[in-house]
Order: C-alpha cells, then structure tokens, then sequence
C-alpha cells in the first residue's frame, strides 16, 4: 500500500465564520466561538486503512499543557463529545470534513493547530494554521449564554452605542463607535490580557483562568486605565488637557486601542471613554456587554452609604471630604453566570475601568452581581458596597461657617442614583434601567434595603467584598461604631422651601437666566439672605473657575412664594466653561431664625447643530459623498476649527482636517468622499471643535448594501 500523505487543508474560514457568527471581524483569519464544532477539509493521497492514524492537536500560550487545558489532542474518530475537544469524520474517501468540536469551557485566544499522520511505522507532522477561539452567548452551555436573539446581536455584535451624558434633569447622548471587529482589534485586545499584572506574575496561571468571563472582566476593567499597568487609557479629571486629546474629543475606540498598541498609554479619557473601550475589548471577545449611564452617581469614599458635601456660606465646596457627586458616570454590565455566588447572581455584572478606588491593589471594579445590588447584599464579590452607594446612598449637606463650625442642614434619601440608562435593542433611543439596581425610592421596600446593607456593613461578612485592605478604607465601614453614627436623625427641615430654574436649551453664546424661587411654608414671616456662586465645573462637579457671586435678601410672608432672577452672560462664562458646558449654581439661604436651605442645580450648555448629508444607496467599496455644515452662531469670529471622522466599516483610520475661520452668522460647508468597505449597519461620527466651541457631534446611520 502507498504512504499515506498530506495533499492539502481548507480550515473554511468564510464557511466557519458564517456558522459561528464572526463574520463580521474585518480578518482572513479563522475566528470561532466555543461551544460548538468547525468544519474542516483535509486532502489525502488516498483513503485511509486500519494501520493509519490521524490526531489534531491545538495549543495555546508559551508551554501549552494537557493539564493546563493549554494542549488539547484529538484522534480521529466517527464520534466525538460535546464536553471535550474531539475531532470526528464520517467521510470516506481521499477527501474528510473533520469536525473540530471546542468544548463551551474553553480557554478563549489564539490557537495553532497541526495534524500529526501515522502510517506504516512512519509519522509525519504538519502545522495547519492558527485560529481564534471566544466567548459564545448562542452557546446553551457557555457562561455567558443569552436566550434572546435580539439581545446577543445587540450586545455582542453592534458596533454603534448610545452614551447619556449631561445632568438628571437635562440628559443629552452622544454615539459611540466600539469598533469591536476592526482590522486588528482583536489581537489588540488579546495583547492587552498578555500585558497585564496577573500574566506578569504568573503567565500560565494567568492563561488558564481566561476560561472564565468573570475573571477576564476583572482583568480587562484594570487593564483599560492606565494607573497600575501601563494599562490603555489616562484619566485626567482637571480640566487641562494641552498634553493629549480631551476625553470629550474621542468619538469611538478603534483610534485609541491602535494609538495604545503602538504608543503606549493614551491621554486622556473620562469615564464614558473607560467605558466605551472597555465595551469594545469584552464584546470582541464575545462578552455580551452594555454601557450604563448613572445620573447623580455617587463617589462615597470611606463606604458608609452616606455621601456628605460640605459649603461655605457662600456656596463653595470647603474640600473637607473626598466624597462627591457626579452628575453622571458610566460604566459597563457584562452578561454571565456567577458559579461564585449561586445562581440568583446570574445575569448583568457590574464591571467599571474608570479609576475611582483601587480594589484588591488594583484600581478596577467589578464584576458585581445587579442582583446583589438592588437586594443590598454588599457583602458579596466584587466591590459591591462601592456600586451600592453610588446608586442608593444618602447624601448629606453640610454648611461651614467662617469660624469652622460645621452645620448639618439636609439629608436626602432620593437624590442619588438617578435615570440609570442604556441603549434600547436596535434603536438609538434611551431604555431606563433604574428599577433592576434598586426598588422605586420613598418606598418602605426601598429603605429596608438600605438597611440590610447598613447592617452588613457594620458585620465582618464584609470582609469578603471589601476594596483593598490596604487603602486604609477598612477602618472606615468595618467598625459598628462608624455605621450607627451615620444612623442618626436626619437635619431638620427649615419652614420655607426653594428652587432652581432655568431657561431650556440654552447654546453656547448665549446668556443664562437663572430664577430661584422661595416660598415660606411656615406661619411666620421671615426675612431670608441667599448667596448665589456660579462656577465652571466638569461633570464630576468638580469645580473649575468661578464665575459669579451675588447676594440678595427678601421678605416672606406666611405661605407666600418670590422669585429671584438673574443673567449669566455668555461673555461672563465663555473664557470659563470646559468641553462639559456645565455650569453649577448653588444657593445657600439662611433666614432670620437660623433656619438654613441649600440649593443647588446644574446648567448644561447645549453646542450648536452639526449637519451630516450622505448621498443616497450607499454600496460597499463605491465612493460616498459627505456633506458637513456647521454655522457660527455667535458675535465672534471662530477660529482654531478642525473636523474628525470615523466609523467603522466606512473609515479605515480617523480622518481630521482644518476648516477656515468662520466669521459670526457665516456658514462652513465640507465635501468629501468615503469608500464604505463593509456592509450592513454603519455609523458615520464627526466631530467639531474650535476656539469657540468644544467637541460638537453629529452621527448618521445607515445601510451600507453589498458589493
């Protein structure tokens, strides 16, 4: 009989990445997901007899070991498992479909694989390639399997996310372009893992736990700030951002990933940024994966539920805690199971990269179970007395006085956590999650939660889920003592009540009228002084230049309600304000008995209108025409303008250009020509910035038929 011998191989990546739903990663390469078999072809020069033997091996990592789950050896045979690697043929004949069966627990990466033949007393071993294994949410027995159709394309194979930003009472969105199948991205984000501190301490540990949603989550949530790690991202919280790109200027992650992966660590981002590419690296793997909006998101850095703010009676933050409250932060929910915890915990996790508080020695966050969140279980894993307080926690105002007295005048149970968003399935539209972190507040269901978590707090069961032992916040909620000083009674309400309002949809360049209006509640006249501070802040209400300060007094009769009013000008603001356009306005009231009232409110500034036009019936690789129109809205020449595009599929790189100083009321109109080169959905970003204004955005969507 002939030797037997290897003709030729087909590993059928088109066939391949069809049936396992990659076909949309922009590669030649053979991308799959566990959970399920792949079709391949090999070519012999002739049929095999009883003396033959063929076995496939694949490997990943440095040393890749059958007890590591790193080698996995498969002969050949007409039945193979659903629960172990295996390759299996029914063909007969010189030509065999083997299928290569990846169990749904594998370690998900880059494989090689080769064929090693047998034949008369003789071997032969030959490499047939290498391919990609991830996460598979179609897959019954993959942890982070999904029952919904509509939910596993949304999220894991959307590119285009909806980011809420702004303030509670006055919510805006901005586009998100993930990019999570661009050209390169997933080697970008399987170099992110090998670089991190838990593969720099131990690599092969590090790679057999990659198995594991949960701890690649955690991993990923560290690598993508940059405070540990020389992980991807730079937070800068300052306001200054001349040595790098302003977080607000970042239109999707593509750029920023490819930047890390050529540069090093990328300056700047804020939190949606953290969050957007941290969506990006866990849907390319195939984690299901969202963005989450918090609105009035708490930063509660001792963990004792109550976040304090202090004043000066004149409005201004004192700096004598490091508590705060953002008008929004985002973050991320990752689909799995949590083996960890029992399956009441299976569902959305928690996962944050923003560097807010290191956890375990490193500043990352997560994954925290939703579901121990909304049941106020905080002793559990991952950081969840953190993500508790920044959704339900009580704030409490403080005024301090000029000689250093500290007053505490209010204490408020509503006003964190609020308008929890994400994106709808398919739609660019808001979807309100705040019912799945917490029961509806001023109910009795609501308090009794914050209670238990107030009592878990206070017992050593916490330990367990604490941050980092050795950032000193320990002290801070494990003692009983802390916990039931902040049980006290609430501060007493003053007799009279107050408010902001402002005027809606105010743009950049023009004035702001602000109105308080006061209303005395009691049954005795009363005299009340209001100081009023106006100050440039960044979203995290940090401030950043104060803008104006006055004081008024008025008189109130029982029951009777004024209003006081004033004007911010835009020429009082403008040399103020950051790419945030936020303004913060507090009043501090005292009236005659010592009765005291904080008010506060934040203005956000809309930018003007960019217009997008595309030219109809878009075709992949046929020329597109843009047309982008921006108009000066205001008495100033603008100038210092510059344009930036991407999207993916319709831009390999970001693109940006200057556009000519722009006299007031003068129009600016910008042509170019694109070549979408993938097609399906597709979202075109711009951005405009200039002397005048900061990150303006525009997005189109549309289909983009096949070539």
């Amino acid at each position: 009989m002939t030797s037997l011998r290897l003709i030729n191989w087909d590993l059928r990546p088109t066939a391949n990445a069809t049936a396992h739903r990659t076909k949309d990663f922009f590669s030649n390469k053979l991308i799959l997901r566990r959970g399920q078999s792949a079709q391949i072809s090999i070519g012999l020069s002739r049929s095999l007899s009883s003396g033959d033997s063929l076995t496939f091996i694949s490997e990943i990592g440095p040393s890749p070991s059958e007890s590591q789950n790193t080698r996995n050896v498969m002969p050949l045979s007409q039945s193979g498992s659903r629960t172990a690697w295996s390759a299996t043929s029914s063909s007969t004949g010189s030509t065999l479909t083997v299928a290569i069966n990846i169990p749904a627990n594998t370690i998900v990466g880059h494989y090689t694989m080769r064929l090693e033949m047998k034949s008369g007393g003789r071997s032969f071993t030959q490499s047939l390639g290498e391919f990609y294994v991830l996460f598979n949410a179609w897959a019954s027995d993959d942890e982070v399997f999904m029952t919904n159709e509509a939910e596993r394309v949304e999220y894991v194979l959307n590119e285009t996310g909806l980011v809420f930003i702004g303030n509670w009472n006055n919510q805006s969105s901005r586009q998100w372009d993930y990019g999570q199948f661009e050209d390169g991205i997933l080697d970008i984000t399987l170099a992110i893992l090998d670089k991190s501190l838990n593969a720099g301490r131990n690599q092969l540990e590090d790679l057999s736990q990659r198995n594991s949603a949960m701890y690649i989550c955690r991993v990923l949530s560290a690598m993508v700030n940059s405070n540990n790690d020389r992980g991807i991202v730079i937070g800068n919280w300052s306001g200054n951002y001349s040595n790098g790109v302003s977080p607000s200027r970042w239109n999707g992650s593509v750029p920023i990933l490819r930047s890390w992966s050529q540069n090093g660590p990328v300056a700047y981002g804020q939190c949606w940024v953290f969050a957007g590419v941290l969506c990006t690296v866990l849907r390319c793997l195939g984690i299901p994966t969202r963005v989450i909006t918090n609105f009035e998101s708490a930063h509660d850095t001792d963990v004792n539920l109550f976040v304090d703010r202090y004043f000066d009676q004149n409005g201004n933050p004192t700096g004598d805690t490091t508590d705060s409250i953002w008008n929004f932060h985002v973050w991320n929910e990752s689909f799995c199971i949590r083996s960890d915890l029992g399956s009441m915990y299976n569902g959305w996790q928690i996962v944050d990269a923003t560097p807010q508080e290191p956890s375990q020695g490193e500043y990352r966050l997560g994954p925290c179970a939703l579901k121990a969140i909304k049941e106020g279980d905080v002793d559990l894993l991952y950081d969840t007395p953190f993500v508790f307080t920044e959704v339900n926690g009580d704030s409490v105002d403080w005024l301090v006085y000029n000689n250093g007295t500290k007053k505490k005048v209010s204490t408020n149970s509503r006003s964190i956590g609020r308008f929890i968003s994400t994106k709808a399935i398919g739609a660019f539209r808001r979807v309100d999650v705040t019912n799945d972190y917490k029961y509806s507040e001023g109910t009795a269901k609501e308090r009794e939660i914050f209670e238990k978590a107030q009592r878990k707090l206070s017992g050593p069961a916490l330990r367990v889920a604490s941050r980092s032992a050795a950032s000193g916040r320990m002290a801070a909620f494990a003692s009983n003592a802390a916990v039931s000083e902040r049980m006290e009674a609430p501060a007493p309400k003053p007799d009279y009540v107050g408010s902001f309002s402002l005027k809606e949809q105010t743009q950049v360049g023009e004035d702001l009228a602000v109105t308080i209006t006061l209303k005395n509640t009691g049954p005795q006249p009363k005299v009340i002084k209001v100081d009023i501070t106006a100050t440039a802040i960044i979203y995290t209400r940090a401030p950043v230049k104060e803008i104006q300060r006055e004081e008024q007094s008025l008189s109130l009769q029982p029951n009777e309600e004024k209003k006081i009013q004033f004007t911010i000008t835009y020429s009082q603001y403008s040399s103020a304000i950051t790419s945030d356009n936020m303004i913060l306005l507090v009043a501090v009231c005292e009236d005659d008995k010592g009765g005291n009232l904080i008010i506060d409110t934040v203005a956000v500034l809309k930018n003007p209108p960019l217009l997008i036009k595309i030219s109809s019936n878009p075709i992949q690789n046929k020329p597109l025409k843009v047309t982008i129109i921006f108009s000066n809205p205001i008495g100033e020449v603008v100038t210092d303008s510059i344009l930036a595009i991407e999207g993916s599929g319709l831009l390999k790189n970001l693109i940006s250009f200057p556009v000519s100083t722009l006299k007031p009321n003068q129009r600016s109109i910008t042509e170019l020509e694109i070549i979408p080169y993938r097609p399906g959905r597709r979202c075109l970003l711009v951005n405009f910035s200039s002397n005048a204004f900061s990150d303006v955005k525009a997005f189109s969507d549309f289909t983009v038929a096949p070539a």
